[in-house]
């Protein structure tokens, strides 16, 4: 790596704010000889362009010797920040790849085939004549002789040990605050009918303990290699034995890992199981701190590491829940431009969201929100539900009060088509949202205003929580909830000359910021510090349904909303975090 080209490598035609200023920290970071340099970017600092950068200075062939390794990778978890970057003109050189099931087949009759489940996967020695017009072939031969090949968090630790995604000199991380959290999802093994395809056949006696699942997972790999075997043998399968195999050749990788991982006396990642059906029912083994996965996964993978948040709150409380050494890791930050009076913050708190209070401030905050409508009659507002179930009992006192014709809403499923069709919208429309606190990027117009409902800390009845708090880890309790409301906050304002306003909903949140303040970063701590409550209009609906008195396009809607012809389907599969982050 060379640092010193750090500028001649950054892409935009002129700087903005402080990125002149972190680049010669981050090149004076890492010409001191540090492996992994931690990029502090408050949310509008033009991150993605700091990590292009970065990754230019990558050993090129031309400077490496035979038994170097070159180029880099960008990688990062959010799959909306890799679109950004895919369509960021200023960025067209990095090499997007992405997984096989998001590329079709393009052989006759197959064109609406998935290459996870195109010919090529489903009969033993095809011969694909047109493999290298095929999109992802193509797609994954250019990436891996490209200088920057930039992927999702997921694809990246998927390759590893690949032979065409092998080590290189510069790995950069996108949105890396939620690193070690990213990490435990993806070695999280759910064991049920949803996701073994020889469940029926391997249903588990009760698991107590990890002993117990040690054991049930040897047994079901065994049985799931059996069965692979029968498929091999098969001249051709079907789309549905295609994606049998390909579930239970990950599901064999899984459960080999972590029987391997924990039998191992010198492994210090701590593992939890649940089965809450108890005999017969679904397992779920989980990871704490999955330090050896993440060193195979992700360090071994480049011999420099830029990782880059706005949310990396504690650089000691980071490096140890990724397995990394905080005397070889350098904490570079970088100051917020945007004016604090651009971004305020509302105390509008009406009394706690935990599930024993939500009964009583819910419909509070429902009149919170109408009176906030009212107060931005023609500009759009986001809702931060927390929750689905949330989401639908605001949805339901916001359409009761007469002013549903103003909001949107999304399920599990069509989240990604509702949120574009309201950005896309020139209505004020208010959308409720669940999960959308990270990688939304809503400038200007797009949003002008937001509520948070409830203070997002991690649900202690997930397991791996649990046992965090039973260890006495209070202070990752509060960062991590920190962590997800500053997100929140960042989504409106994404400019110096951008502004919106954050309205806090939960009392809980007040609390947060007390208990969270030795780790707040000092710009966010300046927002807090300005904190006053709102002065918003006496509750009036009928003044909350837009256009502001001059005839807005919103009234020929139905009074009950867009959204409450849509059933939400979901289970308990359907997100991978789910678990965790309370989403069903």
């Amino acid at each position: 790596m060379d640092p010193a080209r750090i500028f001649d490598e950054f892409p935009a035609p002129e700087y903005r704010g402080n990125q002149r200023q972190a680049l010669a920290d981050i090149r004076d970071a890492f010409a001191a000889g540090n492996d992994v340099v931690l990029v502090r970017a408050p949310t509008g600092s033009g991150k993605s362009l700091l990590a292009r950068a970065i990754a230019g200075c990558a050993r090129t062939a031309g400077e490496a010797g035979a038994e170097e390794v070159i180029d880099a990778y960008y990688t990062t978890p959010q799959v909306s920040q890799l679109d950004d970057v895919a369509e960021d003109p200023l960025l067209s050189d990095l090499e997007v790849i992405r997984g096989k099931n998001n590329y079709d087949c393009i052989l006759p009759g197959e064109t609406d085939t998935p290459v996870d489940q195109a010919p090529c996967a489903r009969e033993r020695k095809f011969d694909c004549q047109v493999k290298h017009r095929c999109p992802y072939f193509s797609d994954r031969a250019i990436a891996s002789n490209r200088p920057v090949a930039a992927m999702t968090l997921a694809y990246f630790m998927q390759t590893a040990g690949s032979d065409v995604f092998g080590p290189r000199d510069v790995v950069v991380i996108d949105e890396a605050h939620g690193l070690g959290d990213w990490a435990e999802m993806y070695a999280t093994i759910e064991l049920g009918p949803e996701t073994v395809p020889v469940w029926e056949d391997t249903r588990p006696q009760a698991v107590d303990d990890l002993e117990d699942a040690a054991g049930y997972a040897q047994r079901l790999a065994d049985v799931g290699e059996r069965r692979v075997q029968e498929l091999r043998q098969q001249e051709e399968l079907t789309p549905e034995e295609v994606a049998e195999r390909d579930r239970l050749n990950k599901l064999r990788q899984d459960l080999s890992w972590f029987v391997e991982d924990y039998r191992d006396p010198e492994s210090v990642t701590t593992w939890v199981v649940d089965q809450p059906e108890g005999e017969g029912g679904s397992v779920t083994i989980k990871p704490l701190d999955p330090e050896k996965y993440l060193k195979h996964t992700v360090w071994d993978r480049g011999q420099r590491h830029a990782l880059l948040s706005a949310t990396i709150l504690n650089k000691e409380a980071f490096c140890a829940n990724v397995g990394l050494d905080p005397d070889n890791v350098a904490l570079v930050d970088v100051d917020h431009t945007f004016p604090v009076e651009h971004r305020p913050l509302y105390d509008v708190t009406q009394g706690k969201m935990t599930y024993e209070h939500r009964e009583e401030t819910l419909p509070k905050i429902a009149r919170i929100v109408v009176r906030a409508m009212q107060h931005h009659p023609d500009e759009k507002g986001l809702i931060h539900c927390h929750s689905y179930a949330i989401a639908e009992q605001l949805e339901s006192l916001l359409v009761d009060f007469g002013v549903g014709s103003r909001l949107r809403s999304h399920d599990s499923e069509d989240r990604d088509g509702q949120l574009t069709a309201w950005k896309r919208s020139d209505d004020p429309d208010v959308f409720l949202s669940v999960k959308m606190e990270e990688a939304l990027d809503l400038e200007g117009d797009l949003c002008r205003w937001q509520v948070i409902c409830k203070a997002p800390y991690p649900n202690t009845r997930d397991s791996r929580v649990a046992q965090r708090l039973e260890d006495g880890q209070w202070g990752w309790y509060y960062r991590t909830a920190l962590r997800t409301v500053i997100q929140a906050c960042g989504r409106v304002v994404r400019a110096p000359d951008d502004h919106g306003a954050t309205y806090l909903a939960d009392s809980s949140l007040l609390d947060l910021f007390e208990r969270a303040r030795v780790d707040m970063p000092d710009w966010f701590a300046d927002q807090v510090d300005r904190m006053a409550p709102s002065d918003l209009p006496a509750f009036d609906p009928a003044s909350a349904l837009g256009g502001g008195g001059s005839g807005g396009s919103t009234g020929d809607r139905t009074s009950s909303g867009r959204s409450r012809s849509r059933s939400r389907r979901r289970s308990s599969g359907t997100s991978p975090m789910a678990d965790v982050w309370e989403t069903e």
